[in-house]
């Protein structure tokens, strides 16, 4: 299951989608989306992670000028424990699936 916001904006995946998978497993879950106007290839979808995060090369990519962003005060704790300061913050629009079984965040 694949949650992108709200209560009825959920997709599931089928036994189709398990095709060639061996089972049990704890492989990470890897999609496609449509974020803005670009195609975004190789997502990791963390299940348990409070946070989306873009890096500053993906902002550069969609052509997102760092003036768009509003200001994040709040440093992020990476896994090492290190300290990291966002550029910032944005709401963008994501397409995930194709019609008719499409949704739009």
């Amino acid at each position: 299951m694949l949650k992108l916001g709200g209560d009825d904006e959920v997709i599931f995946f089928s036994e189709a989608d398990y095709e060639g998978v061996r089972l049990p497993h704890d492989d990470p879950v890897v999609v496609t989306l449509q974020v803005k106007l670009f195609t975004m290839k190789r997502i990791l979808i963390d299940s348990g992670s409070s946070t989306d995060i873009l890096y500053k090369h993906a902002f550069d990519q969609l052509r997102i000028p760092a003036d768009q962003l509003r200001s994040v005060k709040t440093p992020l704790v990476g896994f090492a424990g290190e300290m990291v300061h966002p550029l910032g913050s944005i709401d963008l629009s994501v397409v995930a699936g194709t019609a008719p079984c499409q949704t739009k965040v």
